[in-house]
């Protein structure tokens, strides 16, 4: 059975950190790239980053470069999002999901295969 659990969410003060994880079961974990993806109320899903399983390459969407940092322990099968500077328009509930590609990776949520069940993030003022 293919798992995605993230976890580490939480509520934190502006200009706060946290460090979500992604623990994969069920899969080639390898084979795949992970993603982290966000959702606001009322807002539409965002990618937030990727992290593709050949070489390691990375994407951040422009509104978390230089404050997220995406990390893979392929010996774990997990992928972290540390977050950094945290801003009131950070607070979502965050999503991890595997897409079966070697290469590269997208921010585009329609590509991946397999979701995880979500971790609210708070970010107060």
């Amino acid at each position: 059975e293919v798992q995605l659990v993230a976890s580490g969410g939480g509520l934190v003060q502006a200009g706060g950190s946290l460090r979500l994880s992604c623990a994969a079961s069920g899969f080639t974990f390898d084979d795949y790239a992970i993603g982290w993806f966000r959702q606001a109320p009322g807002k539409e899903r965002e990618g937030v980053s990727c992290i593709s399983s050949s070489d390691g390459s990375t994407y951040y969407a422009d509104s978390v470069k230089g404050r997220f940092t995406i990390s893979s322990d392929n010996a774990k099968n997990t992928v972290y999002l540390q977050m950094n500077s945290l801003k009131p328009e950070d607070t979502a509930v965050y999503y991890c999901a595997a897409d079966h590609s070697v290469y590269y990776c997208s921010g585009y949520g329609g590509e991946y295969d397999y979701w995880g069940q979500g971790t609210q993030v708070t970010v107060s003022s």
